[in-house]
């Protein structure tokens, strides 16, 4: 029997998940040089403000920040290139069609390592109205002021 594979998280993009309704979740390969891997095995990278794109049957992934390596030499990468996703033909015809026509946005939600390939979960995802978050905000205000009672009762 094959041992699953492990991952291990490189990063999340919280800001997402506060901002956005994820409607859809896929996973997708990335196409990264060298000292890109490098940089993200020490931890160094961050999905705010990334987003995905799709033009010519490609998807490409713009504004995700990697730190550049340190022990590279003048050949290092630039930190907030647009990178390649590497998804099937009819995974980006699917998502093409829901951002053009229903108004969806496709965000990076996570950054991780699977074996040893680099994965990005990305998400469908619509905006929230501010009402929308201010009701998010309450519901956790409320579970974590009811977990604390619960807390207190068992002891």
């Amino acid at each position: 029997m094959a041992e699953p594979s492990k991952t291990k998280v490189i990063a999340t993009n919280r800001k997402a998940w506060h901002d956005y309704h994820v409607e859809d979740r896929i996973e997708a390969g990335i196409v990264l040089v060298g000292t890109e891997v490098k940089s993200l095995r020490a931890g160094k990278g961050s999905l705010v403000d990334a987003y995905a794109t799709f033009s010519a049957g490609e998807a490409f992934l713009y504004n995700m920040f990697i730190n550049p390596y340190d022990k590279a030499n003048r050949n290092n990468h630039e930190e907030r290139r647009p990178r390649k996703l590497l998804l099937h033909k009819q995974q980006i015809g699917k998502l093409t069609v829901q951002v053009r026509q229903k108004g969806f946005t496709v965000v990076p939600l996570s950054l991780y390592f699977k074996g040893s390939q680099v994965k990005v979960e990305l998400g469908v995802v619509r905006g929230k109205k501010e009402y929308d978050k201010r009701h998010d905000l309450k519901d956790k205000e409320s579970k974590r002021e009811l977990s604390r009672v619960m807390k207190h009762r068992r002891d």
